[in-house]
């Protein structure tokens, strides 16, 4: 191993050491303001779980028995130890631990995830490219319009347009997506119009960032030299352009999957999908603090790992970048 070798692994077991060090310290700050912010919002905890037609002595005895009369210090330390080892808590929405509940959602969004976030990599890859080799083309300008046409329709107005035409027209597609086997529909079915409201939204934002990578690149003297050495399009696109293309464009990439996963509130709720998004808007207007402060905790996680990875694939991608 040469000691420029051991300077890069260096580099990088100390850049793995702070973005970690990161991550523990983002997830615990995001603890406590969650935790913060549930305690000193107005009306008691006790009162929810009951409903409005409880009198004053069981809310007293419910308050009593989960220890909310308690300091709010003592109950969040509290809550730590137990989140640590692995008792997210009890979840006063769905009347069961957190732990039965948040898994199951998380799987059903991560089923949907996958599957759009294929689809998007994929075409905006391929769209970006086409736009990028041939910048002010007619079919530069076709992406470059459909792009922002896409991204600025919002998910909600998408949804229900593309309902109207596949449900209520055509008859071809549920209109929700409660993913149950039994039903009239099969479970592909009932994916299509979550995931193409979806990749419909984050698509065409995702094209623009390749497309204006690309049209950098092709500006670059290397791209000229390699042209004049007498190398095809095809050739310098593939072995030139494409690899350093993708460096900025690489981390938007990554941060599709924190919007894909913990960002589809409105894709879920509008098809009635029983995902992670779902279950924390629902979870949040009931006051559920201890599946609220799960799943923040579950966001940030992803949202802090996919940074890590896009630090880690400019590495990779481009070996003279140096970690700080």
């Amino acid at each position: 191993m040469t000691p420029t070798d051991r300077g890069c692994g260096d580099g990088m077991l100390a850049f793995l050491g702070k973005r970690l060090l990161s991550l523990i310290f983002t997830m615990l700050a995001v603890s406590a303001l969650v935790f913060a912010a549930f305690e000193f919002t107005p009306g008691q905890v006790a009162r929810k779980v009951l409903g409005p037609f409880a009198t004053q002595d069981q809310v007293d005895q419910l308050t009593e028995k989960m220890g909310l009369n308690r300091p709010v210090v003592d109950r969040y330390v509290e809550w730590l130890g137990h989140t640590l080892s692995g008792n997210l808590g009890y979840s006063t929405l769905y009347k069961t631990q957190v732990n039965d509940v948040i898994w199951g959602r998380l799987a059903n969004t991560l089923l949907l995830a996958s599957i759009a976030f294929v689809i998007i990599v994929v075409f905006s890859i391929l769209f970006g490219i086409a736009a990028g080799m041939r910048e002010g083309s007619k079919l530069d300008r076709t992406i470059s319009v459909a792009s922002i046409v896409t991204t600025s329709v919002p998910e909600f107005a998408s949804g229900v347009f593309l309902a109207s035409i596949f449900v209520i027209w055509l008859g071809l597609l549920p209109g929700t997506s409660p993913l149950d086997p039994g039903g009239d529909w099969s479970i592909p079915a009932q994916l299509v119009l979550p995931v193409a409201v979806m990749v419909l939204y984050d698509l065409g934002y995702v094209v623009r960032m390749v497309r204006a990578s690309m049209v950098e690149v092709m500006t670059k003297p290397y791209i000229r030299t390699a042209i004049l050495k007498g190398l095809s399009f095809r050739q310098v696109i593939l072995k030139h352009a494409l690899r350093n293309a993708m460096i900025a464009p690489f981390t938007v990439i990554l941060l599709q999957i924190n919007y894909l996963i913990t960002g589809v509130v409105v894709v879920e709720a509008v098809f009635a999908y029983p995902g992670f998004g779902r279950m924390l808007l629902e979870a949040a207007l009931a006051q559920d603090v201890a599946t609220v402060e799960a799943a923040s905790l579950f966001a940030v996680f992803v949202t802090v790992t996919t940074q890590i990875l896009g630090d880690l694939g400019y590495m990779y991608l481009n070996p003279r970048i140096r970690f700080s």
